[in-house]
């Protein structure tokens, strides 16, 4: 008999990014500069591409390398997999006094998922999605404000469809999506479709789809207009891809015939 509260985390000291004052890496094209977190790396991106920071996307590992070319400074944006933030100031430089950065814990700038408190409570069983609904929706809410490092984007007749953050939570997945509409007609929605697949798509006889049910949708549209961007959520039971799956959303138009679909492997 228990009830799942909302514990909000971006308090004090780092409720708003903007307090802490960032640290510089120095990088250039000659040597690696090795990053080494608390926790490891979920998700990391540069804010300029003459700088590359590579980790291990298919195994997740405690550190990242990073280069960088001739150019403006930038920022670099980290996401463990415990949900904590780290960013820096990145400049180029032709002599380095740093190879080995160890990130300290409370060098976080925040964390990207509210913490979950499980209360007992008496005469009450949580024990269906109806009954959860108020749960996901605020924990939907927080995601759309908090910060995002889109994961994957797929683009088709000016139509985009972008997966910007996929959430574990108790025996719940949140997959936080938008779709952006430039195409000059108006978009309306007929389904939005998640997918487990296997095997090749281009080949019928070993392509394999498995769709997934959606136990809740926040703010999802209806339509998408010309020029705008509707940034929504959906969640889904819990589910983990083997290694030889792709999680695929298949947006569709109604009444015309444009179909966007985006796969990846996370």
């Amino acid at each position: 008999m228990k009830t799942c509260i909302l514990i909000f985390i971006l308090v004090c000291s780092k409720s708003i990014f903007a307090q802490k004052t960032l640290d510089t890496i120095y990088a250039n094209d000659k040597k690696n500069v090795a990053l080494f977190f608390p926790s490891q790396i979920r998700q990391g991106i540069t804010g300029a591409d003459h700088f590359v920071f590579t980790y291990n996307r298919e195994k997740e590992q405690y550190f990242g390398l990073l280069q960088a070319k001739p150019g403006n400074e930038s920022n670099l944006l980290t996401v463990t997999n415990d949900g904590k933030i780290y960013s820096y100031i990145l400049k180029y430089a032709e002599q380095l006094s740093k190879l080995n950065y160890f990130v300290a814990e409370d060098e976080s700038i925040g964390i990207e998922i509210p913490q979950i408190k499980l209360r007992k409570t008496e005469n009450k069983i949580v024990s269906t999605y109806t009954d959860r609904k108020p749960y996901f929706q605020r924990a939907a809410e927080y995601l759309l404000k908090s910060i995002d490092i889109p994961i994957a984007t797929k683009r088709k007749k000016r139509i985009q469809l972008q997966l910007k953050k996929m959430i574990y939570d108790a025996s719940e997945v949140y997959l936080v999506i938008e779709v952006k509409n430039k195409s000059g007609i108006d978009f309306e929605i007929d389904y939005l479709n998640i997918y487990r697949t296997s095997g090749n798509s281009k080949r019928k006889a070993s392509f394999q789809r498995l769709r997934q049910e959606v136990v809740y949708k926040h703010v999802m549209p209806s339509a998408i207009s010309n020029r705008q961007a509707k940034k929504f959520v959906y969640v889904l039971p819990k589910f983990v891809l083997g290694d030889n799956e792709k999680l695929m959303l298949e947006l569709k138009e109604l009444k015309g015939s444009r179909k966007v679909i985006l796969e990846t492997k996370i």
